[in-house]
């Protein structure tokens, strides 16, 4: 496939806004005939005219239109990593991971990211992620990482650090019947309207935490979704939906109208994990993931 000149981008991006090549000219900082160059190698690299030039206009074609929208978001993603890369060697700034997370992130997980910080000189941009959609950012290269729910399959993506496993939890109202016991059976689920996450996840990881049916076979109501762990328990504590959720988060979002129950007889516990594009197994990501076992093991080397 040829390849772009970004200088021929930022050209044609420039003529579509001005839609007059003298104008453009001055924008970049260059001749009129270097702007009728760029444009035309362009064309040559695409394969079909994208300008349409007479002697009292200047207008896209409708493939050049086309072409420029689908093209500006990419070529501004380009620049602002470009800057900010330019930024942080003229400041001698620390380099950054981008990291997505479900819910709330554990305090062992703070302190490795202070520890990064620390011994390996990377800083945190922290972001939380909607519940329905775990993988997304991370596979598209918006995020470098996250830390979201398993199970995973995805060829692309690897587990650099699986949490230790925690118990599933199932929320329901204060007020609910089942709110005065401190343990419900997974059989109980088939009498209630359970919580799903919506978004792009994959089908078996929207299951493994809104199942279709209990372990003997009973099917389990769903009539709602949710993007948000906080949306989830609104719904919950407003008496008509019930959500499962892992333990830390019921030890970290306590509310007075939501009660959370043990399940008896659920086969898979919630386990999180450090989740990354297999493509992409940075030194950054793999030492982050080095820490958070310390933190987790015990095994922590002192600092």
């Amino acid at each position: 496939m040829a390849q772009v000149n970004v200088q021929e981008l930022e050209c044609l991006l420039t003529l579509a806004e001005e839609l007059h090549f003298g104008r453009t000219a001055t924008r970049l900082g260059c001749s009129q005939s270097r702007v009728s160059q760029l444009v035309a190698g362009l064309e040559r690299r695409v394969g079909v005219r994208l300008v349409e030039r007479t002697s009292r206009r200047v207008e896209l074609t409708r493939f050049g239109a086309q072409f420029v929208d689908e093209v500006r978001p990419a070529y501004e993603t380009l620049t602002t990593v470009l800057a900010r890369a330019r930024d942080r060697a003229g400041r001698g700034a620390l380099q950054e991971l981008r990291i997505g997370f479900h819910g709330s992130v554990y305090e062992e997980v703070t302190e490795a990211f202070r520890r990064l910080r620390a011994h390996h000189e990377v800083t945190m941009a922290l972001s939380e992620i909607p519940w329905g959609s775990p993988f997304s950012a991370v596979l598209d290269g918006r995020l470098d990482a996250v830390v979201a729910e398993l199970p995973l399959r995805e060829a692309e993506l690897t587990v650099g650090f699986a949490f230790p496993p925690e118990d599933r939890l199932l929320a329901v109202a204060s007020s609910h019947p089942l709110a005065g016991a401190a343990r419900v059976h997974a059989e109980e689920l088939a009498g209630l309207d359970l919580l799903r996450p919506t978004g792009d996840a994959p089908d078996y990881w929207t299951a493994a935490h809104a199942p279709h049916s209990t372990p003997s076979g009973a099917p389990i109501r769903s009539t709602r979704g949710i993007t948000t762990v906080q949306e989830g328990l609104v719904l919950v504590a407003a008496g008509e939906h019930a959500m499962l959720v892992c333990r830390p988060l019921s030890e970290r979002i306590t509310r007075g109208d939501v009660r959370y129950l043990v399940i008896d007889g659920l086969d898979d516990p919630s386990r999180m994990a450090l989740i990354w594009r297999t493509d992409r197994a940075i030194p950054q990501l793999t030492a982050l993931a080095g820490l958070l076992h310390e933190e987790f093991s015990g095994a922590k080397i002192p600092g």
